[in-house]
């Protein structure tokens, strides 16, 4: 299903953003890989969009939302996923199956596409600590197999030898005989220390090395403050919240604020964890 001129305020979760000037939901694969083989404009994946934000002039090419790819398969203590299941929907699988040391997984919202993108994490576990191997596909619409040695793995930062190339699934393990965490647990503590239900991205910032970013923003002075329709949370300052219909250049402005202020007071350079397109 292709559209035209797609409004991104729908499909991200700070609830705002321009048009897609395309918008295209592959069935499956090879649905996907037949439109990549004819596509020439720029793209962007997107899974649930909990860490995007399209500017208000919006995205000019091909949005592809990967949500048709949502298959699993389980054997043993392995799991094959496609990259449009959410997070939540695969650690609830896991547990089922006594796939312990994924509860984590849990409280995070999005896809595992966007997790493989940024080795997306909480409560001190990362994605790719489970990972075995992907599939990508590039802008040819050719599929490889990749290991994971083919990536250069980091805090919130997954860089790839080979470029151009879109995460579709992958085949990761879960060796814990118990569970880690207790997915009720986590969830009521992520619901009390977070802004849940309100339209916002997750954590905007990445924490520096030896500091947490909510720390430095709060000690900032920045709790509550506002530009336009958009606030810094109240329960918690790494949270931007669209609070009042807020634009995206609200929401920029916001940000650049907030490093401004921390570099000023700290001389520290907070680095975006959400992506800007």
């Amino acid at each position: 299903m292709i559209l035209r001129n797609e409004s991104m305020n729908s499909h991200c979760s700070f609830r705002t953003g321009g048009l897609a000037q395309y918008f295209f939901i592959p069935n499956d694969l090879k649905d996907l890989s037949n439109f990549l083989k004819i596509n020439t404009k720029p793209l962007l994946f997107l899974g649930l969009g909990s860490n995007l934000l399209i500017r208000d002039q919006g995205f000019k090419g091909v949005v592809i939302k990967l949500s048709n790819l949502k298959q699993t398969k389980i054997e043993k203590n392995t799991i094959w996923v496609e990259a449009g299941v959410t997070l939540a929907k695969l650690s609830r699988l896991c547990y089922a199956n006594c796939l312990y040391g994924g509860e984590f997984l849990s409280a995070i919202p999005g896809t595992v596409g966007g997790a493989l993108m940024m080795n997306a994490g909480a409560f001190g576990f990362e994605f790719w600590q489970h990972v075995v191997s992907v599939t990508t596909i590039n802008q040819l619409g050719i599929v490889f197999k990749r290991t994971k040695d083919n990536f250069n793995i980091g805090y919130r930062h997954v860089h790839a030898q080979h470029s151009n190339e879109y995460f579709i699934n992958a085949t990761l393990t879960f060796n814990q005989t118990k569970p880690q965490k207790d997915i009720k647990q986590l969830l009521d503590k992520r619901n009390q220390y977070q802004p849940t239900g309100k339209a916002s991205c997750g954590s905007v910032f990445k924490n520096p090395k030896n500091y947490f970013a909510a720390k430095l923003i709060e000690e900032s002075q920045l709790k509550g403050v506002c530009i336009g329709g958009a606030c810094i949370s109240n329960k918690h300052t790494n949270f931007i919240i669209n609070q009042n219909k807020a634009s995206s250049s609200d929401i920029i402005n916001l940000i650049t604020h907030i490093q401004q202020t921390v570099k000023s007071n700290f001389d520290i350079d907070l680095e975006l964890e959400v992506i800007i397109k």
